[in-house]
């Protein structure tokens, strides 16, 4: 066990809304009311009292190891086993991408890959879909009142789309405080720059709500779980754990001694023997290597099976709250990973890749009796191995409540399978692999994968589910390659991406006694709005802030610089900011020291924070 210091990623907000004031609980802010009694918003839903509240939990970098796929015999996952038995489990569920941004945002904007371009984590949400209205914005639209927590998005928020968020959707900054080891790395150490700073893991010696973090999250969304609603909900809660770093409290690794770690079922030595020359490089990665080779494969299976299971404990506070409050009769449930993870399956550790492993995630939905879209509601314990993909959610959820259809939405509605599950379902799975001309494709019973240089798989699941054996070049599977490369859409949207290396870079202005005011541009009502990325090159965890002398600007204008925090930037992490012309970035370290500031130009660029001198 290992003692911590905090290092906060968010500062909490306070949020005052209409006529109610800020209620205070367990040290965090609880909103108090939707929206004044009665009023009707403009484009709203005339029978928002009609509407069933939705609960819309993610998990991130999940695989199917918990107990009701099967994915690993030691996974302690009753939270997730409780909830899939009390609605409809889909078992052959895939993402969108295998990666957390293009796998969100095509979750949270019902936009495919292959038509927005958004394939890898590189690009931004907004740059490929920067007029397509989100999930959130869309429910509020009709009736609702959205709300988030934790992460739901890539490492923003998106702030025009929630109507309230914890942390303050302001600072688009989604994680509060989390405690985290005072000296890293702590069991892995680091091959090179190549290597995330976050792949790492131990137990910590702090409970539950000193470690902050997913604890922070589900404690504020139990709370709006609890308390009565003027306005139907979508509440969403994104749970960070299990992805990397794998530190959680001590308590979480009790029931996972090293010595009885056991290996994943799906690896096998010699697996990549079979597999194209594309997909051996996406196999064997510098990751596996190295922790082999420092003998941590099985304290990083530990932690991993650690984390799932701290992951899982927080699920349980939010279905304890939902169960035990004034919702528990008319609220849907819908439960996804945006991926799953390798730990050395194909000779791979993280995901970005196309195989079972890395596309099939936990999908469960439960829908009470009475809702619109399906008044029996979803029978308790029912399973479906239809194969579905996460872009359906969004569809799913407007066909459920019985609002009209979002036009823009790629994915059918699983609607019929939450009917019956054995219903006709001519639809594959797509799953887009960074590029166009890379995917993954899962039917019914075969996963076929294409690379763009002509390299091919093909697994049969009902008698390989690890994908051992790759059917691509035998004769006899051509007529079924033919088949599955039907789905395949004939049209699909190029990569485009402005490199971050490419963008100008922001002169860094170290700290001064006396540091001068920002530069004040001629207020007008249409600002600009720029992106400017800022890269923590400190080798410590920094905050930030931003100051804005444009913020206020009805007459007279004023010129009174606000400074507004925007979290914590951890070591090694690039993010993009929202910024206006004449902004001044703030950068301090942990204890409030300023360490230097950026000012923006009128373009996009990027801000290298250095090593301290």
């Amino acid at each position: 066990m290992l003692p911590c210091s905090p290092t906060p990623s968010a500062r909490r907000s306070v949020f005052l809304l209409a006529v109610w004031s800020v209620i205070l609980s367990a040290g965090l802010p609880s909103v108090a009311a939707d929206g004044p009694e009665g009023r009707q918003v403009a484009g709203q839903s005339s029978h928002a009292q009609q509407l069933p509240n939705i609960l819309f939990i993610s998990v991130d970098d999940l695989n199917d190891w918990i107990g009701c796929l099967g994915g690993h015999p030691q996974a302690r996952t009753p939270n997730f086993d409780r909830l899939a038995a009390s609605g409809m489990l889909f078992t052959n569920a895939h993402c969108p991408a295998p990666a957390c941004n293009p796998s969100r945002g095509a979750i949270m904007s019902g936009v495919s890959p292959h038509r927005s371009g958004l394939y890898d984590n590189r690009q931004q949400l907004r740059d490929r879909l920067p007029h397509t209205e989100l999930l959130p914005r869309y429910l509020s639209r009709h009736g609702y009142w959205s709300a988030g927590s934790g992460k739901l998005l890539h490492y923003i928020i998106d702030a025009p789309s929630w109507d309230t968020y914890f942390p303050a959707k302001e600072t688009e900054d989604p994680f509060p405080r989390t405690w985290y080891p005072a000296q890293r790395p702590v069991s892995l150490p680091r091959g090179g720059d190549w290597q995330y700073v976050e792949t790492d893991w131990a137990p910590l010696d702090i409970s539950d709500e000193q470690f902050g973090g997913d604890w922070l999250v589900t404690q504020w969304i139990s709370e709006q779980l609890s308390r009565p609603h003027k306005k139907p909900f979508f509440l969403a809660c994104g749970i960070y754990r299990p992805h990397e770093p794998w530190f959680v409290p001590q308590p979480y690794f009790a029931p996972f001694p090293l010595e009885d770690i056991q290996l994943p079922p799906g690896y096998r030595e010699d697996d990549l023997a079979d597999v194209p020359p594309a997909g051996q490089q996406r196999g064997r990665n510098r990751y596996f290597d190295h922790i082999r080779g420092q003998q941590q494969w099985k304290q990083g299976i530990q932690g991993y099976l650690a984390s799932i299971y701290f992951a899982d404990a927080m699920l349980g506070r939010v279905l304890n709250a939902l169960e035990n409050g004034p919702h528990a009769d008319n609220t849907i449930v819908m439960l996804w990973s945006d991926h799953g993870w390798h730990l050395g399956e194909k000779q791979h550790w993280q995901k970005f890749t196309g195989w079972r492993v890395c596309t099939r995630v936990p999908l469960m939905i439960r829908v009470p009796q009475g809702t619109a879209g399906l008044p029996q509601g979803t029978p308790a314990g029912s399973r479906c191995a239809a194969p579905v993909n996460l872009v359906s959610l969004f569809p799913t959820l407007t066909d459920l409540a019985g609002l009209p259809a979002e036009d823009t939405n790629d994915g059918p509605s699983l609607v019929p399978l939450l009917a019956n599950p054995e219903s006709p379902w001519p639809h594959v799975s797509m799953t887009y692999l960074g590029r166009p001309g890379n995917y993954g494709l899962s039917g019914q019973r075969f996963r076929y994968i294409a690379y763009d240089n002509g390299d091919e798989e093909l697994y049969d699941i009902a008698t390989d589910p690890h994908e051992w054996t790759n059917l691509a070049s035998r004769d006899e599977y051509a007529a079924q390659i033919r088949q599955l490369k039907q789905h395949v859409p004939t049209q699909l949207a190029p990569y485009e991406n402005q490199s971050i290396a490419s963008l100008p870079e922001l002169a860094w202005i170290p700290a001064a006694e006396d540091p001068a005011p920002p530069d004040t541009p001629p207020l007008n009502d249409t600002p600009q709005r720029i992106s400017v990325w800022l890269s923590n090159k400190a080798e410590r965890p920094v905050r930030v802030f931003r100051i804005n002398t444009r913020q206020q600007r009805s007459p007279p204008a004023s010129t009174v610089p606000q400074r507004s925090p925007f979290g914590t930037l951890e070591t090694g992490w690039t993010k993009p900011f929202p910024s206006s012309p004449g902004d001044r970035w703030l950068i301090e370290d942990l204890d409030g020291r300023l360490l230097g500031h950026f000012d923006c130009g009128t373009r996009r660029a990027i801000g290298n924070i250095p090593k301290p001198q």
